[in-house]
Order: structure tokens, then C-alpha cells, then sequence
């Protein structure tokens, strides 16, 4: 029976920091831009002054964008078949854990379950903070100048000094939101 407790608590542990580190992704586009059409890209700095992050965050979300691109095919131009805007949102999240596990007796056919009551056990509250993020990309039409595709990622942030940590996260958001453009119905460029 301690195994098995054990492994609940092991498999537990497990899950929360897979649901702590990863990026929840979603995006939108217009179903009638031709995707195939855009292949050079530039980064709409009108947009970008105005997400409220610091400036070195800017630069590595951006350097993140062109590596992602470049990787792709796609190439910068003065002469941009679309834009890149960037925006941020932030919001602190509380989550209370009811942590009332142990052994305790319970009915007549299985005298002891997993569950709350009474016997030995721990128990209590506990309270955590954690800051949540969203990054958005946004597409958009140089000729038409009207967004045809935005991505959003949103997860937690990682408030550290270590700066290889925080890049390699902006990298992950980045990466993740990029997966999905261009839409599925597009072909990639090659």
C-alpha cells in the first residue's frame, strides 16, 4: 500500500509540472487570405512599441520570430508580403490545493479506500501564486494592412535570472504559437 501511495504521488507530482511548463496554444486566421502567397515578412514596430514588456524581452521575442521564420523559408524584407506585431497580456493566478488524503475507513464492502477520513494522513490547504502569460503574434496584410492570422500561446511565466532559462522559454513560446501558421488549409513554404 505505500507503493501505491507513492506512485499516486509520484504520477500527481508529474502531471502538475508537465501543466506548469507547457504553452496553451491558439490561433485564428482569415479564410480568405492566400497564405501561399506570403513569403517575405517584416515586423510592424507601431505594434511592437506598444506591448508592454521590456525592451530586452522585445528583442528576444523577435529574434525568437525570425529564427522560427527563417527556419521555414521565409525571409525579411523591406518590401514585406505581411507584418508581425507582437502584444503581451499578464494576470496572477491563485490556486488553492485541498491536500485531505489518507487512509481512512469507509464501507462495508471495502473497509479501506483512498479518500478523505479518518486515520492517519496530512491535510490542509495550500495556496500558490503564479504569474500567467499570453503572447500574441499577429499576421498582417502589408498591401491590405488588415490581420489574417493571429496565434496566441499562454502559460506560465518564468519570473528568473537566469537569462539561458528565460530565452529558451521565449524561444518555447514562440516555437509552440508559430506551429500553427500557416493555417493547415495553406501549404508551407518550402
Amino acid at each position: 500500500m505505500k507503493n501505491f501511495k507513492l506512485y499516486i504521488l509520484t504520477a500527481l507530482s508529474v502531471v502538475l509540472l508537465a501543466s506548469c511548463s507547457s504553452v496553451r496554444v491558439v490561433s485564428d486566421y482569415d479564410k480568405q487570405a492566400d497564405f501561399n502567397t506570403y513569403r517575405s515578412y517584416a515586423f510592424y514596430k507601431t505594434g511592437i512599441d506598444k506591448a508592454q514588456i521590456s525592451d530586452l524581452d522585445k528583442k528576444r521575442i523577435l529574434r525568437a520570430i525570425e529564427a522560427e521564420l527563417g527556419s521555414r523559408g521565409f525571409v525579411k524584407s523591406d518590401n514585406p508580403d505581411v507584418l508581425i506585431s507582437i502584444f503581451t497580456k499578464e494576470r496572477e493566478r491563485v490556486d488553492v490545493y485541498n491536500n485531505n488524503f489518507g487512509w481512512g475507513y469507509g464501507g462495508f464492502y471495502n473497509p479501506w479506500v483512498w479518500g478523505p477520513g479518518w486515520g492517519w494522513g496530512w491535510g490542509g490547504n495550500n495556496v500558490s501564486t503564479r504569474t500567467e502569460g499570453s503572447l500574441y503574434i499577429d499576421v498582417i496584410d502589408a498591401n491590405k494592412k488588415e490581420l489574417v492570422w493571429q496565434g496566441r500561446g499562454v502559460g506560465t511565466l518564468n519570473n528568473t535570472k537566469d537569462i539561458e532559462k528565460k530565452e529558451a522559454r521565449i524561444k518555447e513560446f514562440v516555437s509552440q504559437i508559430l506551429q500553427e501558421y500557416p493555417p493547415a488549409t495553406a501549404v508551407a513554404v518550402n
